[in-house]
């Protein structure tokens, strides 16, 4: 191996923050939390999902929205709701335009399969 070019490792504790379990590895990792365990200093990393709560190796299913990925979903759904609202007044020249463009891309895919 050459010398200087691979990362340095350390111990390491990955905290599965829904359910407390721990896993202790090495890793490239560091924070500022620390924990010393039989006179090792570990690095804690906290992570949101591990082996020990992921549904698909618990079999359980479990709802955890904790960055809030739920309600920005939901924002976006308003929007293309109020979007759609507004589209349905369009005016005339738009509606020809949306009508000119399907028809395009329909001729040309028509012309695309038999060519």
């Amino acid at each position: 191996m050459k010398k200087d070019i691979h990362p340095e490792q350390h111990p390491v504790i990955f905290l599965d923050s829904s359910n407390g379990s721990e896993y202790r590895t090495m890793s490239t990792a560091k924070s500022e939390e620390t924990k010393e365990i039989d006179g090792i200093t570990y690095f804690v990393i906290k992570v949101e999902v591990t082996s020990s709560s992921h549904p698909f190796y618990t079999g359980k299913q479990r709802f955890v929205d904790t960055t809030g990925q739920v309600e920005k979903f939901q924002k976006r759904a308003e929007k293309i709701e109020i979007a759609k609202a507004k589209a349905g007044t369009k005016s005339k020249k738009s509606k020809q335009a949306s009508k000119d463009t399907k028809k395009a891309a329909k001729d040309a895919l028509k012309a695309a399969s038999q060519g």
